[in-house]
């Protein structure tokens, strides 16, 4: 590596990956790197994780050499679903988002996040893991970007202005939804879906505007949901896939002990983005229902509501018929074709289109 040499691209904000001189040799003789980040909304716990990840975690095992600089895109002012079209120009070198806000741009973004379509942490983490090359094919396709890192958030739940006892409840009830998955199972099941970015959750549940909205069974409870509802009913509808992708530009003028460096470091990150979802998952009852241990939420009283079998059983008709098929429509035969050797074939279900 030659000295002072600039690695990196500046663009019109500026921003870029800067890497400054040589140095001592530290593990794959890292040179001095920062990275500007929006990342995750600051409510979310993969938030937190990203954070220590970014700021702790990746600075301490490169000797200082590392860093970045993190802003959570709701306090950077930017819209969460316009984060991939902005990494795409370049605006920021990383971006943290939820991957199915942005299948309203690119349908095969929803595939690993079908509402309904993974029961547990687990069973996500799994079809996200068998889908990762197809969503980083699609990124560097279409959206000069490469795919990082997979995480999640609790399961996402319907939260409630009133208490809602199954899903018959829910037939002609407003519902705020955030991707196109949930927009088709709310309209089967005879909801009324409307998308709702999530700050404007709070005041339209407090206000009417709508009588359910969708987020995880521990998000809204750290987000003050629990002051303007009274149920939460656990009918799980998706994890609310994050990812983190670098701007490709960014990621090619990495080094490549960098580059290699932050491909090691991916799988603890990974690990812990994914263990805090179980945690969460585990948590979220007694935390909404006031009972300890709760060490990642807020002691609230809530009615939660859990599916009766008669619920469970128009669910998993609905999933298996309709969510899986209705999203590949969108996606098209070749999309539908990678999601069966993938997806499908690890959570081993079939694709019904009809």
């Amino acid at each position: 590596m030659r000295r002072g040499k600039i690695y990196g691209i500046l663009l019109v904000s500026c921003v870029s990956i800067i890497c400054l001189g040589s140095a001592p040799a530290v593990g794959a003789d890292l040179p001095k790197t920062h990275l500007k980040i929006i990342g995750h909304n600051s409510p979310q716990l993969a938030s937190k994780d990203e954070l220590k990840f970014w700021n702790t975690t990746v600075p301490k095992a490169s000797d200082g050499r590392i860093t970045a600089t993190v802003t959570p895109v709701d306090l950077a002012g930017i819209s969460d679903d316009a984060l991939l079209r902005l990494l795409k120009l370049g605006v920021m070198d990383v971006a943290g988002f939820d991957l199915s806000k942005m299948a309203g741009d690119d349908p095969h973004f929803a595939g690993c996040d079908i509402a309904g379509l993974a029961a547990t942490p687990d069973a996500a983490r799994k079809a996200c893991n068998a889908y990762r090359d197809v969503i980083d094919q699609q990124m560097q396709k279409n959206w000069n970007a490469k795919l990082y890192a997979i995480g999640a958030n609790p399961p996402q739940v319907l939260w409630c202005r009133d208490v809602i006892t199954g899903i018959a409840d829910l037939k002609g009830k407003k519902v705020r939804v955030f991707n196109n998955s949930l927009r088709d199972f709310m309209t089967k099941i005879g909801a009324t879906p409307i998308s709702m970015s999530f700050a404007e959750v709070v005041p339209a549940l407090n206000n009417g505007v709508v009588d359910c909205a969708v987020t995880g069974s521990l998000t809204g409870n750290i987000s003050g949901w629990g002051e303007v509802t009274k149920s939460v009913f656990m009918m799980p509808l998706g994890w609310s896939i994050n990812v983190e992708a670098f701007n490709l530009e960014s990621w090619s003028n990495l080094t490549p002990s960098v580059r290699e460096f932050l491909i090691k470091e991916r799988t603890t990150y990974e690990d812990e983005l994914w263990n805090t979802v179980k945690t969460a998952t585990g948590e979220a009852d007694n935390c909404n229902t006031h009972k300890e241990p709760c060490t990642l939420g807020k002691l609230i009283n809530m009615k939660v509501v859990q599916m009766s079998p008669e619920d469970e059983a128009t669910y998993k008709k609905i999933v298996s018929t309709s969510s899986v098929g209705s999203w590949a429509k969108r996606c098209g035969r070749k999309c539908a074709d990678q999601w069966e050797e993938t997806v499908g074939k690890v959570l081993d279900i079939g694709l019904q289109t009809k």
